[in-house]
């Protein structure tokens, strides 16, 4: 059976999720030129790290609830239906729409469960907003990840749906985390089935999930 994930798209996902952590660690100001879609980011970002830091929540018999807590937070600003549909590419359109769904919590659970355990642990760094660029609903926020002597771009995909700015992609050095997906979901797609994939998927969130 053909195994589409690779470390690369975790680490690139679990980068994802540090940086939503590490961007206010270090408070730099945020360039003039920033508007509505970086704001949306901060604020984001501001209650994932309230949550890290509640020394309360940090507590062993808290973990459950911490976890639940950061993931609640950013799912109300990760679009994961239209991840999952750009992921997917042009298969998404033949699906049901309970396949759609069965495929958007199958990935939100592969995602979440990709970073789970790394969030716990992760002590930040400092992030540099750089710019943002705006074009009817869709909109990039730029940043700059600061760890050490190494910077990491890393620029957040937005879309505005009904009057809020989702995220739909992160590109985290020039890597697409939407475009690698799709890469891999098209290849095992063409050797085997899409009832094939949703197994694998299944399979390896219930492997990143297990202790």
């Amino acid at each position: 059976m053909r195994k589409w994930w690779n470390s690369g798209v975790m680490f690139r996902w679990s980068v994802v999720v540090f940086m939503l952590v590490a961007m206010v660690i270090v408070a730099l100001p945020l360039p003039s030129t920033a508007g509505e879609p970086t704001a949306a980011m901060k604020t984001t970002i501001d209650e994932v790290l309230r949550i890290v830091r509640d020394k309360e929540l940090k507590q062993p018999a808290k973990t459950e609830a911490r976890r639940h807590m950061l993931e609640t937070v950013v799912a109300a600003r990760f679009d994961y239906a239209e991840m999952s549909r750009r992921a997917l590419g042009a298969p998404w359109n033949q699906l049901t729409d309970q396949q759609k769904q069965e495929f958007v919590d199958l990935f939100r659970t592969l995602l979440t469960n990709s970073y789970a355990d790394k969030i716990e642990t992760y002590s930040g760094e400092g992030v540099e907003y750089l710019n943002e660029r705006t074009e009817k609903e869709y909109a990039e926020v730029r940043t700059k990840v600061l760890s050490g002597k190494t910077e990491i771009p890393l620029d957040y995909r937005l879309i505005n749906k009904s009057d809020e700015w989702r995220v739909y992609d992160v590109v985290v050095d020039n890597v697409s985390l939407v475009n690698n997906y799709r890469g891999q979901f098209t290849k095992i797609l063409r050797a085997s089935s899409y009832t094939d994939l949703i197994d694998q998927l299944r399979k390896k969130s219930d492997k990143l999930k297990a202790p």
